[in-house]
């Protein structure tokens, strides 16, 4: 009788996924990979997981992915001593070679090794690769003053025409973080990274994955998620917001002010979050959309819970 109860509660979830499945079938979604999910191995593999269902749900995903734990444990391991600002790693040219290394070299192809244990899906690439990322120097701000922290930069040019051929390919794009500029290479944030790329792309959906449930109205006072907000709503809010959580909420605003309809920060600590936010009514996380789609002229199919909260 419980398997039979099981197997009803299957069949329910399916059907629930089935105005998703319409929606979004061959709809480009940009995943930023990092936190938690990137360093605990169970996590990881259902990461791996859940970016193959996408693909064979006939979503067309791309993942843009950091790795600063990675990093900082490499520069340990070699001795080589960092320190950050208004937190930002201050990047010198000799740590330049070591974020490249490890972001390029080792944690993209381990993305795309897990990935690809499930299927020929999977290409890895930086932000250097055909132009894809064009970087600018980007500076700390203390106490209003910019402070220069080397080869630290923000995207100002995108070139997607190789995201798009691997796309039309059936495959999966696995880019690192780091981007060309006239001076070098740059380490460049993967939340505005990814941003950047899903409003090139026109892009459906921009997911971040954290190591928060998403964005708390007034943070550790009050612990009430807000699961939805517009860009304006979003913009009163950044000056408020912790430090760590900024990056994520720029890079929501960057996408949705980009034409992405919807940007997402969920929590990467819990499985299958991403297939909980794309294929269930309640959705999962904090919800990013313009004022268009808050007065109703875009958003989730009509009738459907999920555009309401």
């Amino acid at each position: 009788m419980n398997s039979r109860i099981d197997a009803l509660d299957k069949a329910n979830t399916l059907i629930e996924a089935l105005p998703w499945l319409s929606r979004f079938h061959g709809k480009t979604v940009v995943v930023k990979y990092g936190g938690n999910a990137m360093t605990d191995p169970d996590l990881r593999a259902r990461f791996a997981e859940n970016i193959v269902f996408l693909r064979y749900a006939g979503l067309r995903p791309v993942v843009v992915h950091g790795g600063g734990p990675q990093i900082s444990a490499h520069l340990d391991r070699l001795g080589v001593q960092t320190s950050f600002t208004a937190g930002l790693r201050v990047t010198t040219p000799e740590t330049m070679d070591i974020v490249r290394m490890v972001l390029v070299g080792q944690v993209n192809r381990e993305i795309v090794g897990l990935v690809n244990a499930h299927g020929p899906f999977a290409i890895g690439m930086s932000g250097e690769d055909a132009h894809l990322f064009t970087a600018e120097r980007k500076p700390a701000i203390v106490d209003g003053t910019p402070v220069d922290i080397g080869m630290v930069g923000e995207v100002v040019e995108v070139q997607p025409g190789a995201v798009r051929t691997l796309l039309d390919d059936g495959r999966i794009p696995v880019v690192s973080s780091v981007a060309r500029s006239d001076e070098g290479v740059y380490n460049v944030n993967a939340d505005t990274a990814a941003a950047a790329l899903a409003a090139a792309l026109d892009a459906s959906k921009l997911i971040v994955l954290t190591d928060v449930e998403g964005l708390y109205a007034d943070y550790p006072a009050n612990t009430e998620l807000i699961s939805r907000l517009t860009v304006g709503e979003l913009e009163e809010l950044l000056p408020e917001l912790s430090s760590g959580m900024v990056p994520k909420m720029e890079a929501c605003l960057r996408a949705v002010r980009g034409g992405v309809p919807q940007a997402h920060v969920i929590d990467g600590r819990v499985p299958n979050a991403m297939l909980l936010e794309v294929f269930t009514n309640e959705g999962i996380g904090t919800m990013v959309v313009d004022e268009i789609l808050e007065a109703g002229k875009l958003g989730r199919p009509e009738g459907i819970h999920g555009e309401e909260r």
